[in-house]
């Protein structure tokens, strides 16, 4: 057993991956429990698809695998060489760290086939596996914790020794019986850095997030309206937020990953794009850029919603005509936001503007930002 434990370790690393641990195929009760709590209490609402079943069946390796007896859980890491804490630039809009490599999803998925064909051949016999990534139901950040592949920063990122947060988690759960590895004894102590610096107050206490407060969630998940409260403390995000992982102690000699998922080209290293470009995109602009990156995620719409907000929070004279063109979008979303920054920046340019689109929009919703928008250029200092 040991032997073909050290091979599934030394083999994973070939394939592709950072770290690897083992866990039991028995269920995560105490971390099913805590998902459903959250649940319960409104902490996941915006997430539809994270739900009582999901959690219930991804807590359970057995009803994803009848006859699993263990989980491989696997760590990629996706820090860059030049993953230096980025400085916002004037006009430019800035993307979570993760979102600068191609869709790890894809990457991951496909080394994971690789891990799992390669044991089949060293066994010469079929190997009962299903894996995953974090689109799949299993509680990734439970097996990883229960592996000792990490353990569970106050963010509730799991946290490694080696590569800090920066860490992407797969877990192929099998019927191969495998000693598990011990849970690390490690905690974060009494730091409590990354509930402090978070502009949102979204970690509500250690090791909950309030989903809806969460940057990440408003700049990529939500469909809807930004909340009004929210947006000044957004900054330049429009996609993503790493503030957590930023002053997180554990990340500052964070090691990079031995074979690194390939840059999203799209994006760049410095995770800068230009808001004004943004807000230009076509729909097929947006899908010939950003194809095969995980900003696909947020569709055109919320990255330009995102984009109108960022340029709000700039307060650069140099986006208000780019905000003006915004007022006649197809999407009410947008044209909402566009003049909520419009109010935000509040030249006379942008307050004429307003006024016009105020005479001759008819939806609802946006005839109310425009209004907010008036009156927030007004109190403007």
């Amino acid at each position: 057993m040991q032997d073909l434990k050290s091979h599934i370790a030394e083999y994973a690393i070939q394939c592709g991956f950072d770290l690897v641990r083992i866990t039991g195929a028995d269920e995560f009760a105490s971390d099913r429990d805590a998902a459903l709590d959250r649940i319960n209490a409104g902490q996941m609402d915006g997430l539809p698809w994270f739900n009582e079943s999901r959690v219930k069946r991804g807590s359970d390796p057995q009803e994803l695998l009848p006859g699993a007896r263990s989980v491989i859980c696997l760590g990629l890491s996706y820090l860059g060489p030049d993953d230096a804490e980025p400085k916002p630039g004037k006009g430019k809009g800035t993307i979570a760290r993760y979102a600068r490599v191609n869709d790890y999803h894809r990457t991951m998925k496909r080394r994971m086939k690789a891990f799992v064909c390669g044991l089949e051949e060293t066994l010469q016999t079929p190997v009962a596996a299903l894996w995953y990534v974090d689109d799949g139901p299993m509680l990734d950040r439970a097996a990883a914790a229960r592996s000792g592949l990490g353990w569970f920063g106050k963010s509730t990122n799991i946290l490694t020794q080696s590569h800090g947060s920066w860490i992407l988690l797969g877990q192929v759960v099998t019927d191969l019986a495998l000693e598990p590895d011990t849970p690390l004894k490690k905690t974060c102590g009494s730091c409590v850095r990354c509930i402090d610096d978070c502009p949102t107050g979204a970690i509500v206490a250690p090791y909950i997030v309030d989903n809806a407060r969460c940057i990440s969630y408003q700049t990529i998940e939500n469909r809807g309206v930004i909340p009004l409260a929210m947006r000044p403390l957004i900054g330049d995000l429009i996609f993503g937020c790493d503030i957590c992982q930023d002053v997180c102690p554990v990340n500052r000699k964070a090691a990079l990953p031995l074979q690194p998922i390939a840059a999203a080209e799209s994006v760049g290293a410095s995770g800068q794009l230009s808001l004004t470009e943004i807000l230009a995109m076509t729909e097929e602009e947006f899908r010939t850029r950003f194809q095969g990156t995980s900003i696909m995620r947020a569709k055109r719409v919320g990255l330009q919603k995102n984009a109108c907000v960022a340029l709000g929070n700039n307060r650069d004279a140099v986006g208000v005509l780019v905000l003006i063109s915004a007022l006649d979008a197809d999407e009410p979303l947008v044209r909402g936001h566009a003049a909520w920054a419009l109010g935000r920046i509040a030249i006379a340019e942008a307050i004429i503007a307003l006024e016009q689109a105020l005479a001759s929009e008819s939806d609802a919703y946006v005839r109310e930002e425009i209004a907010a928008a008036l009156l927030d250029s007004r109190q403007a200092p």
